[in-house]
């Protein structure tokens, strides 16, 4: 098996040169950088596995730097950030970051988060038949989504979801197991993130996102997949 990249950007020369040894300890082929442009430069150079990128960096910030990599690529993204309330977390998740993590943290956790990430998206199972509902097609072999013949951009994360419950149509999945089952493992309050990753699906494969047709809501539980193909 290839030896997996990470590229660890934060301002804090002490925690990145931290996380680069915890990295380094579990085989990781590491990056460093310490502000926004650097990392911008590396990681389209680079190309690294996944990034463990700070919120706040000078020149530029961890949201910037989401935002243009998602404009072309689906490398999964770990943001760190000091900011503590919820809406800051979802922000990042909104602009296409996999996971977060708030400090101060513990680096067993963060390679433990790059891991799990890592192992959802490089080892999916490959399914021969594409699932759909109506004009959105998920071809899982392809790790491809379309809408009306057109490419949906999607982040690894959005992808595990939408494939977990177009593959179950009709069931209920409440936010813990749609965590556990996509994201390998759960901790107190990450279910609340699972909202803004199903908002951002609903925004990318609904004609109407504040009416949804697919993903639909199952109030005080969860969410379901209607209209898929094998239903």
């Amino acid at each position: 098996m290839s030896q997996s990249s990470v590229l660890v950007v934060d301002d804090d020369e002490k925690l990145v040169e931290l996380l680069q040894i915890y990295f380094q300890r579990d085989g990781f082929l590491v990056y460093t950088a310490n502000d926004g442009l650097t990392a911008l430069q590396i990681a389209q150079d680079k190309q690294p596995d996944i990034l463990v990128l700070d919120l706040m960096l000078p020149g530029m910030d961890g949201r910037d730097i989401c935002r243009t990599l998602r404009r072309d690529s689906e490398v999964p993204i770990l943001m760190l950030t000091a900011r503590d309330e919820e809406s800051d977390r979802l922000v990042g998740l909104e602009i296409g970051a996999d996971d977060y993590v708030t400090k101060p943290f513990s680096p067993k956790e963060v390679v433990a988060r790059v891991k799990a990430i890592l192992r959802r998206t490089k080892g999916m199972k490959v399914k021969t038949e594409p699932l759909q509902m109506g004009d959105v097609v998920i071809n899982t072999e392809q790790y491809q989504v379309t809408k009306g013949g057109q490419p949906v951009e999607i982040t690894p994360t959005e992808f595990k979801i939408l494939e977990l419950l177009a593959a179950n149509p009709g069931r209920v999945f409440s936010r813990l197991q749609i965590v556990e089952q996509t994201q390998g493992y759960s901790f107190e309050g990450y279910e609340r993130t699972i909202d803004a990753h199903v908002k951002n699906l609903r925004r990318k494969i609904e004609d109407n996102p504040k009416e949804p047709v697919f993903i639909q809501t199952v109030y005080g539980v969860g969410y379901r997949m209607v209209g898929s193909q094998n239903e």
